[in-house]
């Protein structure tokens, strides 16, 4: 378990640690733009696929395999729409994305998909705002969204919604937030009150600790005196599964938070790694994840047509040429404005129904589940449309 946490200190590269606890940045934010380029859509359409390899770094060539990978399988998908999908390496690195995303642009394309660390996008979508071209990045950061770049990972702030919405309706409204003492566990409490602002719940409490092993020893019988004394019903926790998460959820109970009194709650995915499941103190716990369902179609048609399972990260680029498909195929030049991108009806993707703000964030159709007996239970089904129950 220490170990785990200590790995987790690492660089955020690795695995899906880049979409479940994204380190922020301090953006220079790319030029504001409404438009976007005209395309011709009775022809190909140029599209440009950053990832990052080149790196030298191996889990930085397996995301770019898939990610590539899942950008084909989207686009042999298509009905009626051709997709030239041209594919520039990043290494990993903010000025070499910015370099290919001025070379993407040049060299004919119409829209960019990617990249997926947070400097690296908002470097691309500087590059790109002068010719009026959009960004359908990886990355999860708000921060970085706006002007002509649009984050396609799933956000704080949406996660925080549905699950404080499904908690305030059912009876465990008065949350306490317990979060790392990091940029990350910041972001995800900041998510946390705007969503309980915006519904009926309250956060009655709120405990930070620092992120290191010792920092959630101190912290814990502090953390389980102020929930018993400010009434929460549940503990809202901005830990993963790779950092403080195992160690907070074994030690709150043994302080007299038990599970049977109060509703645990994860702004990350508590099922990965698998792992994760069979850990005592969170079998219980509630946690927001994709549609189950359409999720368990993609990896299987993935599997068959690659010979291996996904990496979680690469529906993303299965949605982004998803929804420019969509697009495209209303036979429309302005099909790749912003205006058209932010559709309000969304699109549909392996992961459940998405949308773009205006904002360059994102909303995604998400189910909530529980842990029961180290199985992963939806006890919430993901919305299938939007303006319906999960929104």
């Amino acid at each position: 378990m220490f170990a785990v946490f200590r790995a987790a200190r690492k660089s955020v590269r690795s695995g899906l640690i880049a979409l479940s606890a994204a380190v922020l940045v301090a953006a220079c934010q790319p030029i504001s733009t409404t438009g976007g380029p005209s395309i011709n859509t009775s022809k190909p359409v140029p599209v440009a696929l950053l990832v990052p390899g080149g790196s030298g770094q191996s889990g930085d060539e397996v995301l770019a395999r898939h990610l590539q990978n899942a950008a084909r399988l989207a686009s042999s998908d298509l009905d009626g729409v051709q997709i030239d999908l041209r594919v520039y390496n990043t290494s990993g690195q903010a000025d070499q994305a910015a370099a290919m995303a001025t070379k993407a642009v040049s060299e004919g394309a119409k829209i960019i998909l990617g990249p997926l660390y947070a400097q690296n996008a908002n470097a691309a979508g500087v590059a790109a705002a002068n010719r009026g071209v959009n960004v359908l990045s990886f990355s999860n950061n708000a921060e970085i969204a706006g002007g002509n770049v649009f984050v396609l990972g799933p956000t704080f702030d949406n996660t925080a919604n549905r699950l404080v919405r499904y908690a305030a309706r059912n009876g465990k409204g008065n949350l306490m937030i317990v979060r790392d003492g990091n940029v990350a566990g910041e972001a995800g409490a900041a998510a946390i009150r705007q969503a309980a602002a915006n519904s009926s719940a309250s956060i009655v409490g709120e405990a930070a600790y620092e992120y290191s092993q010792n920092g959630v020893v101190q912290a814990v019988p502090v953390i389980a005196n102020t929930a018993k004394s400010t009434g929460a019903q549940a503990l809202f926790l901005t830990a993963d599964t790779a950092g403080s998460l195992p160690l907070l959820t074994q030690l709150l109970p043994e302080n007299g938070i038990k599970t049977d009194t109060y509703q645990y709650i994860g702004l990350t995915r508590w099922d990965i790694p698998p792992e994760t499941l069979a850990i005592p103190g969170v079998q219980g716990g509630w946690f927001a994840l994709p549609d189950p369902a359409l999720n368990a179609q993609y990896n299987s048609r993935y599997q068959a047509a690659y010979g291996e399972q996904p990496h979680p990260v690469s529906g993303l680029a299965y949605d982004g040429i998803a929804a420019i498909g969509a697009l495209v195929r209303q036979g429309k030049s302005d099909a790749l404005t912003a205006q058209a991108l932010t559709q309000a009806s969304g699109f549909a993707g392996v992961n459940g129904v998405f949308r773009l703000r205006p904002d360059g964030t994102n909303e995604r159709g998400l189910a909530v589940a529980e842990i029961r007996n180290n199985q992963v239970v939806v006890i919430d089904p993901a919305p299938r449309s939007f303006g319906g129950a999960g929104f």
